[in-house]
This record gives C-alpha cells, sequence and structure tokens, in this order.
C-alpha cells in the first residue's frame, strides 16, 4: 500500500503549480561573490560546525561562497578516518542484558526467581539472601551503561572536535534534539549508540529516510513506548509525537489523526538492539489519517504525513531556528518550505539555498545566536586548537551543569534553546568552566606545570597523563560517590525508588539488601567501565602571540577577540582588559622565555576575561 501511496504523493510534490515560486524578496539569493569576506566564513564555519581557527577560516574564505558551502554541504567526498567507539566490555559475551532489557525491577526479581537466571546466568539462590545476587546484577548493569554512555558523549564531543565534516556533526546534534530519546529512561548505552550513528548515516539525507529510521529505532521504540503498541491495544504515545514534535506540529492534525496513526503503528517493536515488524501484532484494519483511507502501516504514516504543506513548514522553521535565528518572518518560512517540498524533502539542497543565502548573512544573523552549551565547549576547544577533549572540567558534568546533557534531553521535546540557556547560575557555571580549563588546578588561577604544553614544562605530556590516568580512579570514585549522594541523574534515591523493587516485595524475608547490592554494582562498574581520565588541555598561550607576533597587550587582545568572537568586544571592556593584561606584563610581552610562569597566568586570566564577556556567548 505504502509504495502507491508514496509514488502519489511524488506527483504531486512535483506538481509545478501547486505552489507558486517564492525568493522572499530576494534573501534566498545567494550572497555575491564580491561580498564574500573573513566574517562570512567564520559566521559560516560557527553555524554549520562548531567554529575555527583564524587558519581555518582564511581558507574557507579563499575558497569563495560556493566551494564554501559545497565543502561543507558534500562532506561525505572527505574520508571519515575517526575511530569507532571503544567499548569497555562492560558485559560478557555469555551476558546477554536484552532478555531482561526494560522489565521493571520486580518483575525482573520475580522471573529470576521463578527461573534461575538472569541475562542468561545462572544465580545462586542459597545462603541468607538468595536473591542478593539478582540485586547486584542489576544495578551493575544500570550502573555500568550510565557511565559507559558518559564514555560515549565524550566519544562525540571529540567527533565534533576533531572533525573534517562538521556539518555531519552538527546535524547529528540537531536531530538528536528533534527526535529527543533519554538515556537514562532506556538504561542501555548500545541502543543510543546505535541511535546517534542512524542520526549521522542520514543525517543530510531526507526527511522520509530519518522518519523511517527513527519510527523503527530501538531506542525510540522503547523510549516512547510504541513496542507496547498492538492491535487492539494502541499504545499512541509515539503517534501522538511523530504529528506533534517530529514533522508537523501543534494544530496540524486531530485526535482522530493520532488514534488512527497508532493503529497504523501497532507491530513496530524492539527486541533488544533489533527492530521487528510483527505482523501478528499488526493491525490490518481500515484507518482514516488526514482523511485518507486505507490499510496504512507505518511507512504509509510517513508518507501520509509528509503530503501535508505543515510538515516542510515545520521543519524548515525548526532548520531556521536552529542555523539562522529564533525569528523568522512568514514569508522567509514559506520560501524555506517551498526548498523542502520542491526537492522532495532532500535536505541537502535545502540547506545549500540555507548556507547560500543573503538571508543568512544578514548583519542581524552574525554574532546573535546564544551558544548552547555543546557549542560553547567545542567552539572553545577548536578556537584553542585543541586535538581532544579534556578531562578537566569533566565533560559529561560540565554539559549537565550547563543543561545540555547529551543523550538526556530534559523530556521528548528536546531542549527550548535560545534565551532558554542563560540565567544567572549557567551564566556564572559557564565562567567558571572557562576557569578550570585555563587554571585546572582551582579557581585561583594557580595552574598546575603539567596544564601547560610540552615546551612549557620539564615532563613529557604523556607521562604525566599517565601519571593523572594512574590517579584517576580514586578521584573518579569519589567524584561519582559526591555525584550519586547529591542532585544529580545517578543519585541513590533514584536507583533506590525508581529502578529497584518495591518495598512490600520481598523485604519482608530480607532476601536481599538494596544497600549491598548497590555497593557491589557500583565496585563492579568501576571495575569494568574504562575511566575517563582528568586530563588538562596542553595550552600554550604565549606560544600563540609569538607565533602570530601578537607581543604587546592592545596586539594580545586584538588577537584573542578575532580567534574566538564572532562579533567585537564592547569598547569599554576592551579597554579595561588592555589595561589589565599591560599591568600585568608592561608594555610589551617578552620575546624570551623568561618568567613565562607569570606571563602565560597573565594571558590565561585575560583570556578567562574575554571569554567571561555576553559578546563570547554568542556566535
Amino acid at each position: 500500500m505504502h509504495q502507491t501511496l508514496a509514488k502519489a504523493i511524488i506527483l504531486v510534490l512535483m506538481g509545478g503549480n501547486s505552489f507558486a515560486h517564492a525568493d522572499a524578496g530576494g534573501r534566498l539569493s545567494p550572497l555575491p561573490d564580491h561580498e564574500w569576506r573573513y566574517g562570512h566564513a567564520r559566521h559560516l564555519l560557527e553555524r554549520a560546525g562548531f567554529g575555527g581557527t583564524p587558519d581555518e577560516i582564511a581558507k574557507l574564505t579563499a575558497m569563495g561562497l560556493d566551494a564554501a558551502v559545497t565543502a561543507l554541504v558534500e562532506y561525505e567526498a572527505i574520508p571519515d578516518r575517526l575511530p569507532a567507539f571503544e567499548h569497555s566490555g562492560i558485559w560478557d559475551e555469555s551476558m546477554h542484558p536484552d532478555v531482561d532489557l526494560h522489565m521493571r525491577f520486580d518483575d525482573v526479581m520475580r522471573k529470576a526467581a521463578e527461573t534461575g537466571v538472569v541475562y542468561s546466568q545462572k544465580i545462586r539462590q542459597a545462603g541468607p539472601r538468595p536473591l542478593q545476587d539478582i540485586t547486584d546484577a542489576l544495578y551493575y548493569k544500570y550502573l555500568s551503561s550510565n557511565r559507559e554512555w558518559q564514555r560515549v558523549g565524550v566519544w562525540w564531543a571529540e567527533r565534533m572536535l576533531v572533525t573534517k565534516r562538521p556539518l555531519e556533526e552538527k546535524m547529528t546534534l540537531f536531530w538528536h534534539g528533534h527526535f529527543a530519546t533519554e538515556e537514562l529512561k532506556n538504561d542501555d548505552y548500545r541502543l543510543m549508540l546505535r541511535q546517534n550513528e542512524t542520526m549521522r548515516h542520514a543525517a543530510t539525507s531526507n526527511l522520509r529516510t530519518l522518519l523511517i529510521a527513527l519510527s523503527q529505532d530501538p531506542a525510540m521504540l522503547l523510549y516512547l513506548d510504541n513496542r507496547l503498541n498492538v492491535k487492539g491495544l494502541a499504545n499512541e504515545n509515539y503517534a501522538r509525537e511523530i504529528l506533534e514534535l517530529f514533522s508537523l506540529g501543534v494544530g496540524n492534525y486531530t485526535e482522530q489523526d493520532i488514534k488512527e496513526a497508532a493503529r497504523a503503528l501497532t507491530g513496530w517493536r524492539n527486541q533488544g538492539l533489533r527492530f521487528i515488524d510483527d505482523k501478528i501484532a499488526h493491525d490490518e484494519g481500515e484507518k482514516t489519517l488526514f482523511g485518507q483511507s486505507g490499510n496504512w502501516d507505518g511507512i504509509d504514516v510517513v508518507d501520509l504525513i509528509l503530503a501535508q504543506e505543515a510538515c516542510a513548514e515545520f521543519i524548515a522553521g525548526k532548520l531556521y531556528r536552529f542555523f539562522v535565528n529564533e525569528e523568522a518572518d512568514p514569508e522567509l518560512l514559506s520560501a524555506l518550505a517551498l526548498e523542502l517540498r520542491k526537492h522532495h524533502y532532500e535536505l541537502k539542497p535545502f540547506l545549500y539555498t540555507l548556507f547560500s543565502s543573503r538571508a543568512f548573512y544578514a548583519a542581524k544573523n552574525q554574532g546573535s545566536q546564544i551558544k548552547s552549551p555543546i557549542q560553547f565547549l567545542i567552539s572553545t576547544y577548536r578556537k584553542l586548537g585543541l586535538t581532544e577533549i579534556p578531562g578537566t572540567p569533566y565533560f559529561p558534568m560540565a554539559t549537565r551543569l550547563l543543561g545540555q546533557n547529551l543523550g538526556n534531553p530534559p523530556n521528548v521535546k528536546g531542549w527550548d534553546g535560545g534565551r532558554a540557556w542563560l540565567n544567572p547560575s549557567t551564566i556564572l557555571t559557564r565562567n567558571n568552566l572557562i576557569n578550570h580549563l585555563l587554571f585546572p588546578e582551582s579557581a585561583e588561577g594557580q595552574y598546575p606545570r603539567f596544564a601547560l604544553s610540552p615546551r612549557l614544562k620539564n615532563a613529557p605530556v604523556e607521562a604525566r597523563a599517565r601519571d593523572l590516568a594512574e590517579d584517576g580512579g580514586s578521584l573518579y570514585m569519589e567524584f561519582s560517590a559526591a555525584r550519586m549522594s547529591g542532585d544529580s541523574d545517578m543519585s541513590v534515591s533514584r536507583l533506590m525508588n525508581t529502578t529497584a523493587p518495591s518495598a512490600k516485595m520481598h523485604n519482608a524475608k530480607a532476601d536481599y539488601d538494596l544497600k549491598l547490592g548497590l555497593y557491589r554494582g557500583t565496585i563492579k562498574s568501576f571495575e569494568r567501565v574504562r575511566p575517563i581520565p582528568p586530563t588538562p588541555a596542553p595550552i600554550d598561550l604565549l606560544a600563540l602571540l609569538r607565533e602570530n607576533r601578537a607581543l604587546t597587550p592592545q596586539s594580545a587582545v586584538n588577537y584573542f577577540e578575532k580567534r574566538f568572537l564572532s562579533t567585537v568586544l564592547n569598547a569599554e571592556d576592551k579597554r579595561a582588559i588592555v589595561a589589565f593584561l599591560q599591568a600585568e606584563v608592561g608594555a610589551t610581552i617578552p620575546a624570551q622565555d623568561n618568567e613565562v610562569w607569570s606571563i602565560e597566568r597573565s594571558l590565561r586570566l585575560t583570556l578567562h576575561l574575554i571569554l567571561s564577556t555576553p559578546e563570547y556567548q554568542l556566535g
């Protein structure tokens, strides 16, 4: 059925008279080549990626607008040689957590007590606590999966940092916020890793491809309960969200459409990491969706959605707000929606038009977007020239404190973005995290010698990194223990109250000890999950200024401004920062290595001032 429907929709979309051509007053026409400047290239790399160094921006500038946009959009021409995620191996080959995955704790306990097996492994049922092995295994699974997901988050962040294909990762981040899914509900890092790979593979393909892929994604099927959606007992959770949040927006469907879409999606479920199209559980009856009747299935639902004009308007609006500006007039959004419909929801033509357009490079859109926490951190690291995510500050904690914990958006709506990223608390936290990056050992600015680049210290950086890794186990254990005892996603209260069995079951007979299970699960988790070493970033600002011949306080601040900001500093603030640096180092930054420690400290304090300004929050 869905093949015939798809052909009909394509014919509608190809109809030349169906939609009037619109260019929104010429704002979607390309920026003329003679107007292309360094500032435009910087803006493009900031929005279509995560920013870059002056050298990277200069190369993009020299390419010209068309070649620069093509290089970013047609990124498949650049080989992806980045390493795959290295699993810690938290489950033995004989251990299959899929078997009892996502059952309630009480139900897992009951089943394991009856069968003597949990996760395909036999358990002891002797001694004073016959169900203790089950409790230990369940806590270990939850804790180790959560910690392994933190490693996945750092792996993904490192891709953002060093990729030669920045738009690929930026679009993956966009779809992660669009098709929001929470690891903390799914409790299996592999599901989220698989979803991340699916989004990356289809990041700039076609909206139809993405909607089908995510509708069949095991992490999504689990998160929005479509695995429970069966004939005669339809679950409407996913049907509602695919219409409201993933494709059409509020007001462009009816409650009856939700019910009928849910019936069409019956039978789509998962078994662990596998998608299953369960024909027995599928409702074969006739459904009426958007006024059209037929024996629709899940793919038909997607095709019927794409036939609605509201779909192109909704997706074009989300992409515009993500890449350009929170505000756009209806005429411009209508013209962008036309681009999607005209190209049958192929995303690359849309992105090429957007990134080439006068509207994208309008003065009001440059340096005007509040950076998301991910953009804030990754762009800072890129502009510093780092080649790996530093362990200080600890990336998973930093992003959580700033309000964008990868893999755990606040709800199915995703992150609101825009002004929601900033409040008095997050502004202070951003400043503190920059301080932690530049001065990893204390907030007073007394950085350790190993924080400097190899040229500025005695011991090789590799040796110091090994020392830190060896010391990191106990530090990381203390850190995680603090998280679990406080206000955190992994708090003991969450484990005890939402994951653990009810107080009514087994407790009277003392068949297990929850605290002992938590302790044993934690210890085994730390034994099996590879640590994220707290290695600081190798920063050498003095060498950077010498290389670029910026050896006066004024020229140093000018260079930092050009390298790190998408706009210009407030004139009064800039004068104060120059005066501060001059008071620290004098009229000229020494060209020799005398007093290198105090000079580097002064430069880091100066950069901290610049990165704490309101202007640096914008990209």
